[in-house]
């Protein structure tokens, strides 16, 4: 298993790097056959108003799934111990889930190997961004349906989820609703005011609300 430490405005040093290490490996153990890199994001905010401002984020590549967790606190390694117990339980219900699909696992021979990432996402183009941006990721966006999305995002600890429909090609955002409970999807229109995917409900607004298959675990 591949553990990828990285720290934004604090040095990662040895002690913070076996901690990391400890707590990490441990939360992680028993899932070791289908973990096969973690990053570890380490930051302490600077403006004064953020609080609290030690935050700890894991983010795991099993199986060509991505499994995140992140967590904050007055304290870096008391950030570190809760988003080990999170990605710990993110992996559980991710195993949970993958062992319902699949009750009976794959022979070696059957299982096909997850394709590489390509590094250049964005050829000649110059990415533009807005001063505010902090932050930038590039991920692999495998077409999938809107469920399969809706499982992703319970895994990834955000409140959205942008996804290439398998159905219609398109691209789209699956989000959950803070106020109103259950999650939405937001579709592209095209010239006519209408969308081309029509399944789940979905009106020519360009969303509409989603109940999850299973209820979610936290």
């Amino acid at each position: 298993m591949k553990l990828v430490i990285q720290g934004k405005n604090l040095e990662i040093t040895d002690a913070i790097r076996e901690y990391v290490h400890q707590k990490i490996s441990k939360a992680v153990n028993h899932y070791q056959q289908l973990t096969t890199e973690v990053d570890v994001h380490l930051s302490i905010a600077r403006n004064p108003r953020i609080n609290p401002k030690q935050t700890a984020e894991v983010t795991i590549y099993a199986n060509g799934t991505v499994i995140r967790a992140q967590e904050s606190s007055e304290n870096l390694y008391a950030s570190i111990d809760l988003v080990a117990d999170k990605i710990s339980r993110q992996l559980r219900k991710y195993k949970e889930k993958r062992n319902a699909k699949h009750p009976h696992p794959p022979k070696m021979s059957e299982i096909v190997e997850e394709q590489p990432v390509v590094e250049d996402l964005i050829g000649n183009r110059t990415p533009e961004l807005p001063e505010e941006v902090v932050r930038t990721k590039y991920f692999s966006m495998p077409p999938m349906t809107v469920h399969e999305a809706l499982e992703q995002l319970q895994l990834i600890d955000h409140d959205f989820y942008m996804f290439c429909n398998a159905d219609t090609g398109e691209m789209n955002v699956i989000y959950k609703r803070m106020h109103h409970g259950g999650y939405g999807l937001i579709l592209p229109r095209s010239n006519n005011g209408q969308s081309q995917n029509s399944q789940n409900g979905q009106t020519a607004q360009g969303t509409t609300t989603l109940t999850p298959p299973h209820p979610a675990h936290s």
